[in-house]
């Protein structure tokens, strides 16, 4: 039995690997599909029991507007997903979404990974990570036989939350500059609407929110004190005491593709969890989310037009996490890059999302909106840090600002991240190069 000696104790090997990435969701399981498929030995560590992240385990649908060019990873997860029956878009793409399911996405991803020839090992949750001379060597991840020592030459952050990178010593920050995050949602999923009845209800009371006044999908949305047309009917909710003022912060849904008459909320937003970084904080905020969907469903199916006979189907397991941690890494994008549209030579991914702040403390923030056929882009070098050579930190956690992390967040720009960074660990195989010191040139293969 081959170990690892980690500190006073001797951890059992579970392999080694050209490539581990440590966390499967939009932009890990990318990068292990271009790592896997540039000829790196590749594993994916995940905590939970699939690949997606947010769109699987927080149920994070549809994907974002994004009219940039992008990468091959992105333009096959669609492929795939119109082939197994999953009508990703609409009429002409009127609002430029991807419409897609949590099962449809995470079996799309575990499919890509495999054939690739990249492997996943779900249920392992990261425990620790030694460091020696500047690069990590190995990392333990508990697993269903016990702590598990897994070796690599390199190494990717996709956690999220920087957790590898802040085990590893990379410098990092979170929140704004009163050190809150933005705030965190609890989704859930609900069937038996009928949406039709839901939307003309909508549409008779001058609803112009949404511009899907036909055809199958449909979105709503209410927030407080922002003049949307179906705030009176949830003030009705508040005054019979089914809901709480609060949980008018943010309301919105989305229609579910193959599944007729079901519907994905991206809510209820949590402004009590106003320091995500804590786990006791997230955990209690676990607790008031599903408060909170109880309260929603409750008013939902007794008050709002086509919700009568309607229910409730499940509730993320996972919170969906905006912002947390972010990397101090080679270069900080920041807004000025934002404003001006920065292109680079070394650009991973390109971004298109304004800045969209779901503040816990000032409400929502939004700056100035791209036209079509704009974009700025974001260097390989926010994906570097000058601490450990061997890793790549990718997602919503690389090297950015407060704001611009607001914009790099969503999902099309992660995947082409991923993408990128995945081809940048199979040239420095081939290169024998450290990652830190790859020039990042030409790794956007973007269409």
């Amino acid at each position: 039995m081959e170990t690892y000696r980690f500190g006073a104790e001797d951890i059992e090997v579970l392999g080694t690997w050209d490539t581990v990435v440590v966390g499967g969701g939009t932009a890990g399981a990318s990068c292990a599909i271009s790592a896997a498929n540039g000829g790196n030995r590749t594993l994916v560590v995940e905590a939970a029991s699939s690949l997606g992240g947010s769109p699987s385990q927080a149920l994070v649908t549809p994907m974002m507007p994004s009219y940039a060019p992008h990468g091959k990873n992105l333009h096959e997860i669609e492929r795939r997903l119109n082939e197994a029956g999953i009508v990703t878009r609409e009429d002409g793409d009127r609002m430029g979404y991807i419409w897609t399911t949590a099962e449809s996405f995470a079996c799309v991803l575990e499919d890509m990974l495999y054939e690739a020839g990249g492997e996943a090992l779900y249920d392992a949750p990261l425990v620790r990570a030694d460091v020696k001379d500047g690069k990590i060597s190995a990392i333990e991840a508990m697993t269903v036989e016990g702590p598990k020592a897994i070796c690599a030459a390199q190494f990717v952050d996709a956690t999220g939350d920087a957790v590898l990178s802040r085990l590893a010593g990379v410098p990092c920050l979170a929140g704004d500059d009163d050190g809150n995050n933005q705030m965190s949602s609890l989704r859930f999923e609900m069937g038996g609407i009928d949406v039709d009845c839901y939307r003309r209800y909508c549409l008779c009371l001058g609803d112009e929110f949404s511009p899907l006044v036909d055809g199958y999908f449909w979105e709503s949305a209410m927030v407080a004190g922002r003049g949307f047309k179906l705030e009176p009917l949830f003030q009705k909710g508040v005054e019979a005491g089914i809901l709480k003022p609060s949980d008018l912060v943010y309301y919105q849904c989305f229609s579910l593709p193959g599944e007729p008459g079901c519907m994905a909320f991206n809510c209820p937003h949590l402004p009590d969890l106003k320091k995500n970084s804590s786990a006791l904080a997230r955990s209690q905020a676990l607790r008031e989310g599903r408060q909170r969907i109880r309260r929603l469903v409750k008013f939902l199916t007794a008050y709002m037009p086509g919700f009568e006979d309607a229910y409730l189907i499940r509730i993320a397991p996972m919170l969906g996490v905006r912002e947390s941690w972010r990397i101090q890494g080679s270069y900080v994008l920041d807004v000025d890059d934002y404003v001006k549209r920065a292109k680079f030579d070394d650009a991973v991914a390109n971004g298109t999302w304004y800045i969209d702040v779901h503040s816990a403390t000032k409400g929502l923030v939004h700056m100035e909106k791209y036209q079509k056929g704009e974009y700025y882009q974001i260097p390989y070098r926010c994906l570097t840090n000058k601490t450990i050579s061997n890793m790549l930190t990718v997602g919503r956690c690389i090297s950015t600002s407060f704001l611009v992390q607001a914009s790099v967040r969503i999902q099309q720009t992660v995947i082409d991240m991923g993408d990128s960074a995945g081809r940048a660990c199979a040239k420095a195989k081939k290169q024998q190069m450290p990652l830190s010191e790859l020039d990042g040139m030409g790794l956007l293969v973007a269409e």
